[in-house]
């Protein structure tokens, strides 16, 4: 079993923390936002506009146009942001009938599954943009290459 982003949900939250790192009080360019952080352009647009449809960011055009929060980080949850572009996972699927669990009752591993999910909705709405971009943003090149052994002595 795997828990993890789409790829959408990856850029998702990548631009939703640069827009928060790099706020200097001008929104922040498109071009800033995929050059920071590794999004190709083509699909940044698209996760955007996801999240100012959202309400999480506003865009402005023109030549100091570019992307804000709608409101400070401290309000921003990361479940917001993956909500804004994941399927949420509500549909009531059965993990051993792949459909809705039957009427006569749930699957055996149904309450497991819907404690695990619940618990992961639960972190991630704990965790707030403001408190993620003070972690600092990383290099998403270098974030998913394995850290090469120091020299030895």
């Amino acid at each position: 079993m795997r828990l993890e982003l789409t790829r959408r949900g990856d850029y998702a939250v990548r631009a939703a923390l640069a827009i928060t790192a790099l706020d200097d009080g001008r929104p922040v360019s498109a071009r800033r936002i995929a050059e920071t952080m590794g999004i190709p352009t083509r699909f940044l647009a698209h996760v955007l506009s996801d999240l100012v449809r959202a309400g999480i960011v506003v865009g402005t055009t023109g030549r100091r146009g570019g992307y804000r929060l709608t409101e400070p980080a401290r309000d921003v949850d990361l479940l917001r942001v993956v909500d804004a572009v994941e399927d949420k996972g509500d549909s009531p699927r059965c993990v051993l009938r792949g459909g809705p669990c039957r009427l006569d009752g749930t699957c055996a591993v149904h309450d497991a599954f819907f404690a695990a999910t619940t618990a992961m909705r639960r972190e991630l709405a704990a965790a707030s943009l403001a408190d993620l971009a003070a972690n600092g943003l990383g290099s998403p090149a270098t974030a998913r290459r394995p850290a090469s052994p120091g020299p030895t002595a």
